[in-house]
């Protein structure tokens, strides 16, 4: 059996966007597709896994909606689903982007400029050019750019705060990049926002430079999020630059702490996962709640149980 994993996002007004949501929910169970979904009243973003008839069949029922007929699906053939349940929910954006006022900002009127793959790694290495990653800590901990300007960020709602300690690029060419390109839509609006004047983003993100670029020059893997948890993307000059959160040695694993109040996102070898049982430390090996380790790192939320009285 062939599987496809989808990846994709869309920013397109979606009146009755909740209620949507619900429906679309309910399309993609019909069709036997496992993911996430996030609705808002400014697009889609998603990632879905299913059987290629049942991905063929989303991505044209989607390209058909003239709202979505843009869409970029980035497709990655897998061995089994890279989810286990379908949820599709709505929220107030589909990239929280920390901002009070989320008018200020809107993709669909003002963006970076988008760069093809092959175009971003032409442009790598210029003296003239800053790269610049929009993920959090966990993403490019695990793998990165060569050279890129990384932020100090645990969430992307926290990139607004990095503007100011950003300005100091504001005279060169800043190329944004992220893991599928959504975050760059609304990072290179804010830049542009506040002075920055030659912006551009990595279209389709790492995923599709890997396909399209062979992924040279990016160093180490990109974190996604499903079960896969890491994906590999340089074919050209791979590397490893990422070390075990506890020992130090170089390893391109990355996991969740079994501990679920704790839930880190980490780097750790398979020797220390096998001596922690999948923790990010010895206390969290401790925690009543502590999740069985399996070597995978990857956990399935489950809904505590309420008590009966």
């Amino acid at each position: 059996m062939i599987y496809n994993t989808l990846l994709y996002y869309c920013y397109s007004p979606i009146a009755n966007a909740e209620q949507f949501a619900a429906d679309h929910l309910a399309f993609c169970k019909s069709l036997g597709l496992v993911g996430r979904i996030i609705v808002a009243e400014e697009g889609l973003n998603g990632t879905v896994s299913g059987t290629k008839e049942a991905s063929d069949l989303y991505m044209a029922q989607i390209k058909a909606d003239e709202r979505f007929a843009k869409t970029d699906f980035k497709i990655d053939e897998v061995a089994e689903p890279s989810f286990i349940k379908m949820h599709c929910r709505y929220k107030a954006e589909i990239v929280h982007s920390g901002l009070r006022d989320t008018g200020i900002i809107n993709p669909n009127e003002k963006t970076g400029k988008y760069l093809e793959p092959t175009e971003f790694s032409e442009m790598l290495n210029r003296d003239d050019v800053v790269v610049l990653d929009v993920r959090s800590n966990y993403e490019h901990n695990l793998g990165k750019f060569k050279n890129a300007v990384t932020l100090d960020i645990e969430n992307f709602r926290d990139f607004p705060d990095q503007i100011e300690a950003l300005a100091k690029y504001k005279d060169k060419k800043v190329m944004t990049y992220c893991t599928g390109g959504i975050k760059c839509e609304k990072a290179s609006a804010l830049l542009l926002h506040h002075g920055f004047t030659d912006v551009y983003q990595l279209h389709g993100g790492i995923i599709k430079y890997g396909k399209e670029a062979g992924g040279k020059d990016f160093e180490g893997k990109c974190y996604v999020f499903d079960n896969r948890i890491a994906v590999d993307v340089n074919s050209v000059n791979p590397t490893i630059v990422s070390v075990c959160y506890n020992c130090g040695k170089t390893t391109p694993k990355m996991i969740n702490c079994a501990n679920p109040e704790c839930n880190e996102h980490i780097t750790q070898c398979d020797e220390c996962g096998e001596n922690l049982q999948g923790c990010c430390s010895v206390e969290c090996t401790t925690h009543p709640r502590k999740r069985p380790y399996d070597g995978t790192g990857y956990y399935v939320k489950v809904p505590q149980q309420v008590a009966k009285v």
